[in-house]
């Protein structure tokens, strides 16, 4: 195909993507369009389907091309640094727009929505990261905070200081989270050692305890749904007598 026709056919091709997104907004696109309409605001004048696809075929969707390392997105032929800048900023836009909505509104309802309020920022991160989210009477949120960065092996969250940060927040209950870099959410005996203690401390100063949340690639694990956040408060309630 010469260049010139091709030109004029990609042209064609870019401005129905962004009539499409004018008409309808994302809901009518597949993973691969979207990535593609990205890429294209990065690459002004290059069909860029190919690695759209690539992307896509690697990532296994688009929420794992947009939390790919920048490194591994430059891997695929015809993604540049531009492009790989472009998509890593897009998705930590949506994980401050996430964690900016969520302040003073209702907030917990389910791990689900915990899952879904820190997964972008959480999921790829490569080393564990432990954070707890502290909420007022009405379960609203008041801020979240990154306690530790590490193996939880080497029992470096201390109870202690998560309860002095609960006072110091004036939190009326608290939800932990962390990551397992490895992509598998499956809680460590480590995982539910430091739960039980979190939760027998909490209780101590009537902190509730709504959720211990373990994120992985694309998916989670709750404490509270398989219900030991629960069984660990009876524990405490029984050891109290």
């Amino acid at each position: 195909m010469e260049k010139e026709e091709w030109q004029q056919k990609g042209k064609g091709h870019r401005l129905r993507l962004r009539q499409k997104f004018a008409d309808g907004g994302i809901e009518r696109f597949s993973d691969e369009e979207l990535i593609e309409f990205l890429l294209t605001l990065g690459t002004p004048r290059r069909d860029v389907k190919p690695q759209a696809r690539e992307a896509l075929k690697r990532f296994g969707s688009l929420s794992g091309v947009l939390s790919a390392p920048e490194e591994k997105l430059r891997e695929i032929d015809g993604i540049g640094p531009k492009n790989a800048l472009y998509l890593s900023l897009i998705h930590q836009v949506a994980g401050r727009y996430l964690r900016d909505k969520a302040v003073g509104k209702s907030f917990f309802g389910s791990s689900r929505t915990v899952f879904d309020y820190l997964f972008h920022s959480m999921r790829a991160l490569k080393r564990e990261v432990f954070k707890v989210l502290f909420l007022n009477r009405k379960n609203e949120l008041i801020t979240d905070q990154d306690v530790f960065q590490g193996s939880l092996t080497g029992s470096a969250v201390y109870p202690r200081e998560i309860v002095t940060l609960a006072l110091e927040n004036k939190a009326a209950a608290l939800v932990f989270v962390h990551n397992h870099p490895s992509g598998d959410p499956s809680p460590s005996p480590e995982d539910y050692s430091l739960t039980r203690e979190l939760v027998w401390a909490c209780q101590l100063l009537m902190v509730q305890v709504l959720d211990h949340v373990i994120i992985g690639r694309e998916t989670y694990y709750s404490f509270a749904d398989e219900g030991f956040i629960a069984r660990f408060v009876k524990e405490w309630q029984q050891n109290k007598r």
